[in-house]
């Protein structure tokens, strides 16, 4: 899908920009004309796209925050966008998860895009036309999480603190999450098995399938673009309509 919006000259950082979800997000700020910096402690599943490249950096270590940080305005000049991507959780039940590993999910799911966001907003308050910070939530924050009890919560203190710094922040910096459902990529058979699996998902949404990395990437794209430039402290919900109620199947009642 072509992305008619023009960003060119405008500078990117993405936390786990390198595979899934985060390199759909960067695939689509770099097809906007953006220079996109990639993060994270692995190499890139694949070759980025023109206009990209990749750090190494841990996000959940402040001074490499600040070092990432520093080197992507000491090499381009500015910072204007800022998505924090990185996050997930294995499948866990609640009853087993010991208590390092709750915090270690917190850390990368809730504490590590705070750090991210104050060091990018310490850039982005004196830039003329100040910046954006795009937390990446899941529904998990908005609904239960069995077997992935702590990342849920965590997510739903995401996107409370996004209300709450778009608000301190406001009105030089921006701050908005996308809630996303069921996204398909190379660890999607993790959560939802072999193709027979996904396709059995898919079914269950109102669009009938999965969201693609690069749909996540262009409502960032979106959210970048003076068509957003009203949209703060926004958690838009990115799940092709959800699922269908599960009470429509289980109930029993003749409907005309």
């Amino acid at each position: 899908m072509a992305v008619n919006v023009d960003l060119a000259g405008r500078v990117a950082l993405v936390t786990g920009g390198g595979r899934g979800v985060g390199l759909g997000i960067t695939r689509r700020l770099a097809a906007a004309g953006m220079a996109v910096v990639s993060c994270g402690r692995r190499a890139p599943a694949t070759d980025l796209p023109a206009g990209a490249e990749h750090r190494g950096a841990d996000v959940r270590d402040a001074e490499q925050v600040q070092a990432l940080v520093a080197g992507v305005v000491g090499d381009f000049g500015r910072l204007d966008v800022v998505v924090n991507n990185a996050g997930g959780a294995p499948y866990v039940p609640a009853a087993d998860a010991s208590p390092r590993f709750g915090s270690a999910i917190v850390a990368l799911n809730l504490l590590a895009p705070l750090t991210v966001a104050q060091a990018a907003n310490r850039v982005m308050q004196p830039q003329l036309d100040g910046g954006l910070i795009i937390n990446i939530s899941s529904e998990s924050a908005r609904r239960a999480s069995p077997g992935t009890a702590v990342y849920g919560a965590a997510k739903a203190g995401l996107e409370n603190l996004t209300r709450t710094l778009a608000v301190e922040w406001a009105p030089k910096v921006r701050v908005n999450a996308i809630t996303v459902g069921p996204v398909r990529t190379e660890q999607s058979h993790l959560h939802y098995g072999d193709e027979a699996g996904v396709a059995a998902v898919a079914r269950t949404i109102a669009l009938g399938r999965l969201a693609e990395p690069d749909d996540v990437g262009n409502l960032c794209v979106l959210l970048a673009s003076p068509l957003a430039a009203y949209v703060n402290g926004a958690a838009i919900l990115l799940d092709g309509g959800g699922t269908r109620p599960a009470f429509l199947d289980a109930a029993n009642a003749e409907h005309p």
